[in-house]
């Protein structure tokens, strides 16, 4: 581990953000350009003392989670965070697991949704970034761990998933979500992440492997869905979709008809989500 190389990078990486590139107000004291050392800190979800620590040449060796969650906060390239791991003193992250950071590009435009629910998804159904409306919406969806991070896992592994969802839709998300598991599973091989999760669910869900013995074919990417979710009932939501060109991840924007039912109850929910913050 570099302590002053990575302190170095860390500031310079810092410094060269510019508040409205990660979707903060610039306010009228803000004396230098960059960010301040509190905001990288929040926007990686880690304490301004650990990250200071981290500039300041101190504290412990970082931990791949953690520079994971800075290459994310300071909107890193992927050249850029694996710059970075090594600076830290660990292996630079394969590429088949690039899925997990989140593209600049992508993390500039939920930046700006921030009183949208959107969200960056995987290819595997593994949520890398949640807007505040879309927690209040699904609930905080990059808190799982281990084969449940993919939400194709939790909906046949875990009945408390089906709950936000009206019963007579499940069939459908469930034969979606098992194509998209299969195309997955098509695109990476065996021994990739896509086949660890497929074998999982066909010892686990007789539902799952009759879906995948008929070798469903994902239709639309993202058509319209209803909830119904505990504090504000039904909703009918459009969703709209934003692919990286290398299709490794989509952004998922859900909107409603202004004016409509679902449209005053997406409001309310972008309240309930900020007082939750």
């Amino acid at each position: 581990m570099d302590r002053a190389q990575l302190a170095h990078f860390l500031r310079t990486r810092r410094e060269a953000l510019q508040p409205e590139d990660v979707g903060l107000p610039r306010g009228p004291r803000r004396r230098t350009g960059g960010l301040r050392r509190e905001e990288v800190a929040s926007l990686s979800g880690m304490s301004t003392d650990y990250y200071s620590r981290l500039e300041q040449q101190r504290g412990p060796q970082p931990s791949e989670q953690m520079l994971a969650a800075l290459a994310r906060g300071l909107r890193l390239s992927l050249a850029e965070r694996d710059h970075l791991f090594q600076l830290g003193g660990h292996a630079v992250p394969h590429r088949t697991v690039r899925a997990d950071h989140v593209n600049p590009g992508m993390m500039r435009i939920l930046d700006r949704l921030q009183d949208t629910p959107a969200m960056v998804v995987n290819h595997l159904g593994e949520t890398l970034a949640q807007t505040p409306p879309a927690v209040a919406l699904l609930g905080d969806e990059t808190r799982h761990t281990g084969l449940a991070r993919s939400l194709h896992h939790r909906w046949f592994a875990d009945p408390a998933t089906r709950q936000l969802y009206p019963a007579e839709t499940h069939a459908t998300h469930s034969r979606l979500l098992a194509a998209h598991l299969h195309a997955a599973y098509t695109r990476d091989g065996r021994g990739s992440r896509a086949a660890e999760i497929a074998d999982a669910l066909l010892a686990e869900s007789p539902e799952f492997a009759r879906l995948w013995r008929e070798h469903p074919v994902p239709g639309a990417m993202c058509p319209p869905k209803r909830f119904q979710h505990p504090e504000v009932g039904a909703l009918e939501l459009h969703c709209q979709i934003l692919v990286d060109p290398d299709q490794s991840q989509t952004l998922l924007v859900f909107t409603a008809v202004p004016g409509s039912a679902s449209d005053e109850k997406l409001r309310l929910l972008s309240v309930v989500g900020a007082q939750h913050v």
